[in-house]
């Protein structure tokens, strides 16, 4: 048994409805590439213990993270959920709607760097971020994140070991070198606590303190 079956088997409970967002993903030919039950679990944790109360998540797929992200606000809490294609959204979008979370969360389409472009533009504000999309790109995200983070935000990311590629200095490729840089940005930040938790394909998190 691993580490993460250990913790899934005693620590975790994925209802039916969550069973089924992932079925519903594979159903519509979508890459099943939706985060670890004990990363799911980790993110909503984290929004209830530090009382999150507007989320941005990057990377939407079919929904099944921002259930788990949109479950854990308050009532009056909300998630942001930016998507590249408008057929993932609206998988993403029925899924939200069949956990009656429709309330809480709101959908942009189109390319992430955009859509964060025009959320700096409104002056959007959040306390918890979520990036879990093209990883070549994770160091812009977390630009962005950086500047719409409200202080002591949680910023987190998912697959920052990269199935363990970023530990082999002759891997090279582009989304292991990313992922590198990205975690050095975190690390090395003067306005972030930083940790990587060796959960599922590697969490990255930080808080910002500025």
């Amino acid at each position: 048994m691993t580490l993460d079956e250990y913790l899934d088997a005693t620590f975790i409970h994925e209802d039916p409805l969550l069973g089924e967002i992932k079925r519903d993903i594979v159903d519509h030919a979508m890459p099943a590439i939706y985060i670890p039950i004990v990363t799911a679990a980790t993110l909503h944790w984290l929004i209830k213990a530090f009382a999150r109360r507007q989320a941005l998540e990057i990377g939407a797929l079919g929904g099944y993270s921002g259930v788990w992200l949109a479950r854990a606000l308050p009532s009056d809490g909300h998630l942001t959920s930016l998507e590249l294609r408008s057929d993932y959204r609206d998988v993403a979008l029925a899924n939200v709607r069949r956990a009656g979370l429709a309330d809480r969360v709101t959908f942009r389409v189109g390319p992430a760097a955009a859509s964060l472009r025009d959320l700096e533009a409104e002056n959007a504000q959040f306390d918890f971020f979520f990036i879990d999309a093209d990883k070549e790109n994770y160091p812009l995200y977390l630009d962005y994140a950086l500047k719409l983070a409200e202080p002591g935000a949680i910023i987190a990311a998912d697959n920052t070991l990269q199935g363990g590629h970023i530990l082999d200095p002759d891997n090279h490729s582009k989304n292991v070198e990313a992922i590198r840089h990205f975690n050095r940005q975190v690390a090395n930040h003067p306005h972030l606590l930083p940790l990587l938790l060796p959960i599922g394909d590697g969490l990255t998190l930080a808080r910002y303190q500025p």
